[in-house]
């Protein structure tokens, strides 16, 4: 059962816990570089006023993960030294401002004068290139504008709340059309944790370059700027909470898919987002062409995880979450378990698979004593900025300042007022997670146990007059960056199970013709969690690759 928190413990304990998770530790600590003096600049609070709302054949599966090679130059300069760390060596003290870059006044300034969460993520969305809002003095003065500006044909977005059944139930969704074009195909995409659409700005153009296209973005339900309805979960058993704080996203997701009128789709998940995904494939059958999941959360399994009510386990990798430093990520040479799991042997990585915990995966980092609290008592880090009140845009501050630290600085700024504007936001979906995760990151119902059914459910029992109606698979893809701290070894698991239980569909069913699924693992160089964001350019590589192969796929089912 999980526990609850008295509010004044809290208020007493914000300096300390603010400072852990979104300062983290040293540099010299993590190994990671400190950040740029740019990033410790003062960040400006002025606002960005905008208006918001209107209304082939697939190739067989690979033995090992795909690899992109990289695009950029080795910087000797941003290698890492061991010899700098040595046993004895002296250490510097990472100075105060550093860890924080927004001073108090800033601070106080912001959080009095702060940007609403529409307006902020409407300054994200400006950073899209080409594409224009859908609005403007006449239809054929926006289309002749695009003609002549857009690149890739005359796309323009649009930004609505799509109204939900019941009270206070609502998704914020971004979308991007090609204009006088047929839509054959429709890619939907799904944030992480505690995140919104924006996070995705440097995808969305490249991922709609492509013709027949519609793209999708939604901030999930008591996320981003979703409605934030109360989240409550009434089930008695483990096995019963769980299902119904997955039902609480993925029955909204199901609902808005109807609303659209989409009959088939493909579904793109992020972290959490990917975790759902999965859960959305299994509940709700037959309307996914192609599932992509991008460093997906709760795939390996953990026993602690699984029987324990409210487990505490000393190790975990989350930390990286709160301490990597995205620069560091982007410029170092490869490094990391992930790397060296790569390059293994393909024996190897089979071994990996049937014992997902060996030596091989990422190394495990000590489990914050502030994370197990917060954990235990259900309280979400984002409880710390709401409380936090005019301290709250300086402790975000040190978690963007090095999650972004390696964008030009306008951008930078940008995402820093669209995450303290989430983070502020009432409680609603980030109180799930507990109910779906164990501290660490480890899933209470693991992905690794359920991932070969996806795409193998009854879509319509039989009955007197009519056949069952069954899903012969569809191509998964897992996505993960080189120096993520989501375990590779998890993915190919995955990927192993899954080409089992292909084999063993096409023994039952006696011949290929109906087998559609197929399943590869791809690590983005040059990146961590936030792939999409740390490397976009062969994130949407690879993701444009499989929109094609999908696209063709169903060219050749309609003819």
């Amino acid at each position: 059962m999980l526990k609850s928190t008295n509010p004044t413990s809290l208020l007493l304990r914000i300096p300390k816990l603010a400072s852990s998770v979104f300062a983290g530790p040293s540099s010299e600590k993590t190994g990671t570089a400190s950040p740029s003096k740019e990033s410790s600049s003062r960040m400006s609070t002025e606002s960005v006023s905008a208006s918001t709302d209107t209304s082939s054949s697939i190739p067989p599966p690979t033995t090992q993960p795909l690899l992109f090679p990289t695009h950029r130059k080795k910087n000797p300069s941003h290698q890492y030294h061991p010899q700098h760390h040595a046993e004895g060596a002296p250490r510097k003290h990472t100075p105060r401002m550093m860890a924080f870059p927004l001073g108090y006044k800033e601070a106080a300034h912001q959080w009095w004068t702060s940007l609403s969460s529409r307006q902020a993520e409407q300054n994200v969305l400006s950073f899209i290139p080409h594409v224009r809002e859908a609005t403007g003095p006449s239809v054929g003065a926006r289309l002749l504008d695009l003609a002549n500006t857009d690149p890739f044909g005359q796309r323009v977005w649009r930004s609505s709340m799509v109204q939900l059944s019941g009270k206070n139930r609502a998704l914020n969704e971004f979308s991007i059309e090609r204009e006088g074009e047929d839509v054959d195909n429709t890619l939907v995409m799904l944030h992480g944790y505690g995140a919104g659409l924006g996070f995705f700005y440097k995808n969305f153009e490249p991922l709609t370059r492509l013709p027949g296209w519609k793209l999708y973005a939604l901030d999930m339900l008591g996320m981003g700027n979703s409605s934030r309805p109360p989240f409550k979960v009434h089930a008695k058993t483990q096995k019963e909470k769980i299902a119904e704080a997955e039902s609480w996203f993925i029955d909204a997701l199901e609902e808005w898919r109807k609303i659209r009128k989409l009959e088939k789709f493909t579904l793109m998940g992020h972290s959490m987002g990917g975790y759902l995904a999965v859960s959305y494939a299994l509940k709700y059958p037959g309307h996914l062409n192609k599932l992509i999941l991008v460093s997906p959360v709760g795939i390996p399994e953990d026993p602690w995880a699984v029987n324990a009510d409210m487990p505490e386990p000393e190790t975990s990798t989350m930390a990286a979450e709160f301490t990597q430093d995205q620069e560091s990520i982007v410029r170092q040479t490869p490094a990391g378990q992930n790397a060296e799991y790569v390059n293994a042997k393909a024996s190897d990585k089979e071994s990996v698979a049937s014992q997902p915990n060996t030596s091989t995966t990422p190394p495990k980092r000590p489990l914050p004593g502030w994370l197990v609290w917060l954990w235990d008592a259900n309280v979400s880090p984002f409880s710390i900025v709401r409380f936090a009140g005019p301290l709250g845009p300086r402790f975000v501050s040190g978690w963007t300042a090095r999650r972004f630290n390696h964008l030009p600085s306008p951008e930078k700024q940008a995402l820093h007022d669209y995450s303290y504007a989430l983070f502020r936001q009432r409680g609603s979906g980030e109180y799930a997670l507990p109910y779906l995760l164990a501290p660490g990151a480890y899933a209470r119902s693991p992905v690794i146990n359920r991932i070969q059914d996806v795409g193998r459910q009854v879509i319509s029992p039989k009955t007197e007059t009519t056949p069952e109606v069954k899903e012969h698979g569809f191509p998964i893809v897992f996505m993960y960056g080189e120096n993520d701290w989501m375990d590779v070894a998890g993915g190919y698991a995955a990927e192993e199970k899954i080409k089992k239980r292909i084999e063993k569909e096409l023994l039952e069913e006696g011949g290929a013709e109906k087998e559609n699924g197929s399943v590869k693992v791809v690590v983005v160089r040059k990146a961590g969690h936030h792939l999409y964001v740390d490397n976009p350019e062969e994130f949407n590589e690879v993701v444009r690759r499989e929109l094609k192969e999908t696209m063709m796929v169903n060219q050749r089912r309609r003819n």
